[in-house]
């Protein structure tokens, strides 16, 4: 069952104030009669991703290259030089080779609170990269070049990482978001710029490609509850079935299990979904005997070393992409109805959440940070999930009132079994999909900005 506390610290948003437009009629006092209509709200989500070979090449490039094919990328041309890198869970030194590329200037169309990056790549053995984001804030002024991650693929090179202790006094890093600190001082951020640098074995041929970097930015209005979207889609995708309860008290290097396993096992079986697994050689390092070896395997290379945890949002989209031909992003939805949007299209949904027992009927348990699969939904509108927070794999499937659920997910403020304010997520959900999709799922995923 999901822990009552966690560890991680997720800042809600400020509130965004709705503007309000007149109508157009022959008189002035026609026109102060006449009922005003609402302008459409401005949008709270800015979703913007570099991943095509015209996007690698305009970029500034030192040492890197772009490669058309199949899938367009970026791999190192040739070595900007050499650094040291010393690895703070191992405190091993060692020398790599590196290359960089800055992205061009993206000027957010949602002035942002928060900004959170996500990429796709391939870490061949003894390569890894680094992804940083700097940006430039409403009051003319920028903000350092802040690390977003360091990562790879395996752990054998270097251990996967986020960077704690990162701030400017304006905005801080909390493991895997950007976050202004004073939201209500109405500070917000207008535009940024990606910078990857890819490592390899100094004179190796290797290199890393990476096929997408991107980033969600977003303002979300301060709220403990939301409107009720209604339903329109009867549906339920064939999602295999793990519990993360299976597996408590494993592996404690990667959190021991259970409780601590929600984003793997919830990324895991939506890679399978998607028909994609770890070989026979790729489990062979779990020990015989384990149920769901695969869970345990996306347990390990989803696991960020400083957070402690496998929920590091990005980590578990990046673990999703280097399946083959796969793409992710973490991004936020709007409603239920964005969802029906996507599943419609046969694209299921990574939802994190929080909430008090008694908030979310038949769950049987709390949570104050927990992550759990959109599937469908029933011929009433309510949710069917895939809850990894099950006593077995048969038990996994679950039906959840509709609105109690699009209540403890969008929310970004809630309160716990104290009485005390804390936050919610505000709609932060994983995507995956196949790099080449269909026609349908290719309009679904460009509605909300993915491709």
């Amino acid at each position: 069952m999901p822990s009552p506390t966690s560890r991680r610290t997720v800042l809600a948003a400020a509130a965004v104030v709705a503007a309000a437009g007149a109508g157009t009629l022959s008189s002035a006092a026609s026109a102060a009669a006449a009922p005003r209509r609402a302008r459409p709200a401005p949008p709270s989500v800015d979703n913007h991703a570099w991943t095509t070979y015209t996007d690698w090449r305009c970029g500034d490039r030192a040492g890197t290259g772009a490669v058309a094919g199949r899938r367009a990328g970026l791999v190192i041309a040739h070595p900007l030089g050499r650094t040291d890198y010393t690895d703070p869970h191992t405190g091993t030194t060692a020398a790599w080779e590196y290359a960089t590329w800055t992205s061009p200037v993206h000027r957010s169309r949602v002035p942002a609170t928060e900004v959170i990056a996500s990429w796709n790549a391939e870490t061949p053995a003894g390569t890894w990269i680094q992804i940083e984001l700097s940006g430039r804030y409403s009051d003319g002024t920028e903000t350092p070049w802040y690390v977003m991650g360091r990562w790879a693929a395996g752990d054998a090179d270097i251990r996967r990482t986020s960077v704690d202790d990162q701030s400017d006094g304006k905005s801080s890093i909390w493991t895997d978001t950007f976050s202004v600190d004073d939201a209500a001082s109405g500070l917000r951020l207008l535009s940024y710029r990606l910078r990857l640098t890819l490592y390899r074995t100094p004179g190796s041929r290797l290199t890393p490609t990476v096929w997408r970097v991107g980033a969600m930015a977003s303002d979300i209005p301060d709220r403990f509850t939301v409107p009720a979207s209604t339903p329109g889609l009867v549906r339920e995708l064939p999602v295999p079935r793990y519990s993360q309860n299976v597996h408590v008290g494993q592996y404690p290097e990667y959190d021991n299990g259970g409780e601590a396993w929600c984003s793997p096992t919830s990324s895991q079986m939506i890679i399978e979904y998607w028909g994609r697994k770890p070989s026979a050689d790729d489990l062979s390092w779990v020990a015989p005997g384990i149920q769901d070896p695969s869970v345990c395997h996306a347990a390990r290379f989803t696991y960020d070393n400083q957070y402690e945890g496998c929920g590091n949002w990005p980590f578990n989209a990046a673990y999703a992409a280097t399946y083959r031909d796969m793409s992710a992003a973490v991004t936020r939805l709007g409603s239920l109805s964005d969802v029906e949007t996507l599943v419609r299209a046969g694209i299921p949904v990574i939802t994190s959440q929080s909430f008090l027992k008694e908030e979310l009927t038949g769950a049987g348990y709390g949570t104050s940070g927990h992550l759990m699969t959109v599937i469908g939904f029933t011929a009433e509108g309510d949710v069917i999930a895939n809850d990894p927070a099950s006593p077995n794999d048969d038990a996994v499937r679950h039906v959840y009132q509709r609105h109690e659920w699009e209540t403890i997910w969008l929310r970004t403020k809630r309160y716990d079994a104290s009485g005390n304010v804390k936050s919610g997520t505000g709609g932060v959900c994983y995507v995956y999909w196949p790099a080449r999709p269909t026609p349908a799922q290719r309009w679904a995923l460009r509605s909300f900005g993915l491709i």
